[in-house]
């Protein structure tokens, strides 16, 4: 029925601001961009926008990979899913976290 995202957006606005640096670091970066909604979504309502710009594709897509992953696993944001008689936390699956563990190599 809905996703709710809920969020400290300090801390929030701060880890992002800090795995953007790290990306930066890793590799040649021209610029990027993250929008995360939170609060109440439907089926379908779009959630997250990840653009990165670089003069090479395979950096611009490594970079986003990369916060993506991050995104999924180690961002503070808390999901809860909304059926029709309950709502369930969600947690986070083992395919995210085995996804962003590729990064874990290059810290």
């Amino acid at each position: 029925k809905a996703l709710f995202l809920q969020h400290y957006p300090k801390m929030t606005e701060r880890l992002l601001s800090e795995i953007i640096e790290q990306a930066q670091s890793r590799w040649s970066i021209t610029g990027i961009s993250v929008i995360h909604r939170v609060g109440r979504l439907l089926p379908n309502d779009q959630i997250v926008f990840v653009g990165v710009a670089a003069e090479h594709r395979d950096n611009a897509f490594s970079a986003a990979e990369f916060i993506m992953d991050y995104l999924k696993t180690r961002a503070t944001l808390w999901k809860k899913a909304e059926w029709s008689d309950e709502a369930q936390w969600l947690g986070i699956k083992q395919s995210d976290l085995d996804a962003a563990s590729r990064w874990d190599s290059d810290d």
